[in-house]
């Protein structure tokens, strides 16, 4: 199998560890802000976001053309803040979809650039694995570990307060 192949199947593969990473959380939770002045839901706007960003520069590359010009993205922190400004308002629901929708098109560019951009130091390889699946690597451990730790502060209250009764 090549780069691409398997670049594309870890992509993949590690989108379904963060859709898993978010499963059954409710609204409320997907809002509780955890990570600097975000959470669950701003981690996947911000993610969405990027796949938006980076779907047209993986045309543009398919094309032989630069991704984006120089600098265009150099203020990362911006860009996030931009992407979650944007989807202020937006229902979580619509988040999942948008998130589900980004993925396929993000995913679905990369696969019509030609194979030798992901071999390795090729233009495309960085590109994808920052914003697909290294990108939904480092969020979903993220969540996993602050699902573990509430469940574990759960757990203490409760424990606590049969304690307490006893």
């Amino acid at each position: 199998m090549g780069d691409k192949a398997r670049l594309l199947r870890e992509a993949d593969e590690a989108f379904t560890e963060l859709r898993r990473a978010v499963e059954d959380l409710t609204d409320e939770e997907m809002r509780q802000v955890w990570l600097g002045s975000w959470g669950v839901r701003e981690i996947l706007i911000h993610i969405s976001g990027w796949h938006e960003a980076m779907t047209p520069a993986l045309g543009r590359m398919a094309g032989g053309a630069a991704p984006y010009p120089a600098g265009t993205y150099d203020d990362v922190d911006a860009w996030n803040a931009r992407f979650v400004l944007r989807k202020t308002g937006v229902k979580t629901d619509d988040v999942l979809a948008e998130l589900d929708a980004s993925h396929t098109n993000f995913v679905g560019a990369a696969r019509s650039v030609p194979d030798q951009h992901f071999e390795s130091g090729g233009g495309a390889r960085e590109l994808f694995e920052g914003t697909g699946p290294g990108h939904y690597r480092e969020h979903a451990a993220q969540i996993r570990e602050w699902r573990r730790a509430a469940h574990d502060r759960l757990g203490a209250a409760i424990t606590d307060a049969g304690t307490a009764r006893i």
